[in-house]
């Protein structure tokens, strides 16, 4: 209706749980919150509802009050998002907001200054720890910038962190003002109440699962661990980086003495981590891109690159526990500028590398090779079309790939139908020998094998076909046949044998006195 005069305006103010009903035009202003609320007058008037009505300050909440409908406008008309098209969704924008979650709205500042592990902490267990609520679970997003942390950041079940990309947002940990507070990790994994080590899976938490880890890095400037994996069902790694301090001099002088790793896995006899996958990331500046001896199954790493390291993945070579790591898968990853092994399988089986690119590994960073590229040192570890820009010249000096199992039938690299060829092996040929043995087999592992291999002893080289087969097939009363065909430049001084003892067959070898050890390469053939 037409205002027909102007009264005077009435006001009352009190705490906002004391607010009654206003009057027409009458105000109201809340002292506790500092909201101004204004009469709505009555039905009669022509007051749509009865009621208060909040007049907009800097003290008003504008994402709550005002309303979201989705509107994919950019294709031209606007999406039908309720059960008709005037019937829409309505959000709040706070709502829509709350759809993820920064971490500066936690405190975090990213200037690599401030320093960011009680806000980074606070997001992580304000998101994922306070309530079994799925509904609170929100991605959380960290923009670009340098996160200081001096204290280990606890990543708890369910965790889901995106970066603006892992050049860009980067979770550093700097202790250098305090080194009294030296963390063991720069980040680990926590159950759903963010504990850790023994008390995971305590007071009804849920173990680490189903966490995941996008385009951030994870560096140290310390001499710490960047990451550890602890008692955790399927989580991911993508486009993520591990970065330490070390260069390739610390690295010479130092070798594997900094005991600075990437990643190392924690496991018990009933949480074991299992399904851990890492792709596309990079393991740089450490000791170890990725060591354990612990227990872990079906771990991926796949196009990630591995450079300036000591060594690149090492698995199994301390005291091993419960079997270490089986299942485990590198492939298709880069490394280079890589002082010693590549990839170490120790005292393990059952694991795989392969279609990985080998550059400058196990050089000592100098101009010739000072170890194998690939160590295994058990049997049932394969090589599956691994590439190496170490020559045939320089692989006569160290092999690419050096397995140390004492088996002659297991470990096999690759298997057509019945037809199996296993992985090569190296063995040092002592000077004046008589009848040692190289490698014992139980005769009921084959019916014939044939041994590829190659010797060297000084300028003599030696390329040759050692064939074995069984004149009886009971192994009871074993009898064996053996061919040894052969060429060589200049005689080697070395004459193998085959032997037998019950149902074992013994291959082996006696050698001249010449003075001078010779190095054999040897690849098994058999039908599996």
């Amino acid at each position: 209706m037409a205002i027909v005069q102007i009264s005077r305006i009435t006001n009352r103010k009190g705490l906002i749980e004391n607010l009654p009903q206003l009057a027409g035009a009458e105000l109201g202003y809340a002292v506790d919150t500092r909201q101004l609320f204004i009469g709505n007058g009555t039905l009669q008037e022509g007051a749509p509802v009865i009621g208060n009505t909040e007049i907009l300050t800097e003290f008003s909440d504008i994402a709550a009050l005002s309303n979201y409908v989705y509107k994919d406008i950019a294709v031209g008309y606007a999406a039908q998002t309720g059960p008709t098209t005037s019937d829409p969704v309505v959000r709040t924008v706070q709502a829509k907001l709350d759809d993820f979650a920064d971490v500066r709205d936690f405190g975090a500042v990213g200037d690599g200054e401030t320093d960011d592990t009680a806000a980074i902490n606070r997001a992580l267990f304000q998101l994922y720890c306070v309530a079994a609520n799925t509904q609170i679970r929100r991605t959380l997003y960290f923009p670009a910038g340098t996160y200081k942390i001096t204290e280990t950041i606890i990543i708890p079940t369910y965790a889901k962190l995106v970066g603006e990309g892992a050049n860009c947002a980067t979770v550093f940990l700097d202790t250098s003002s305090d080194i009294s507070s030296l963390s063991a990790y720069v980040a680990r994994y926590g159950d759903s109440l963010q504990q850790t080590g023994v008390n995971i899976g305590n007071n009804g938490a849920t173990a680490p699962a189903n966490i995941e880890i996008s385009s951030i890095t994870f560096e140290t400037a310390e001499a710490t661990d960047v990451f550890l994996v602890e008692d955790a069902t399927q989580c991911y790694f993508d486009s993520v980086n591990f970065v330490g301090p070390l260069t390739e001099v610390d690295i010479t002088n130092n070798t594997s003495t900094d005991n600075i790793a990437g990643v190392r896995f924690a496991s018990t006899a009933g949480l074991v981590c299992n399904q851990i996958t890492f792709d596309k990331c990079r393991f740089q500046g450490l000791t170890y891109g990725i060591e354990t001896d612990q227990q872990v199954q079906s771990v991926t790493v796949s196009n990630g690159a591995f450079v300036t390291l000591y060594q690149g993945i090492v698995l199994g070579t301390g005291t091993v526990v419960n079997g270490g790591a089986t299942g485990f898968r590198a492939q298709q990853n880069l490394f280079d500028a890589v002082y010693a092994e590549g990839i170490i399988y120790g005292d393990i089986n059952l694991n795989v590398s392969a279609y990985n690119a080998f550059y400058d590994v196990g050089n000592h960073y100098s101009s010739g090779p000072q170890t194998a590229v690939i160590l295994f040192d058990s049997d049932n570890n394969v090589s599956i079309t691994d590439m190496f820009s170490r020559d045939d010249v320089d692989a006569l000096t160290q092999a690419r790939i050096t397995v140390t199992g004492s088996s002659a039938t297991t470990g096999t690299q690759i298997q057509l139908g019945h037809y199996a060829r296993e992985n090569g092996r190296s063995f040092v040929l002592g000077n004046n020998q008589t009848n040692q043995t190289i490698f014992t087999t139980d005769s009921s592992n084959f019916k014939a094998f044939q041994m590829t291999y190659t010797i060297v002893r000084d300028v003599s080289v030696r390329f040759g076909t050692l064939t074995v087969t069984k004149v009886t097939a009971d192994d009871s009363s074993l009898t064996l046949a053996y061919t040894d065909d052969f060429t060589e430049n200049i005689t080697t001084g070395i004459t193998l044998a085959v032997t037998q003892s019950t149902n074992l067959a013994l291959v082996k070898y006696s050698s001249t006195n010449s003075g001078i050890i010779g190095t054999l390469t040897y690849s098994l053939a058999h039908l599996a």
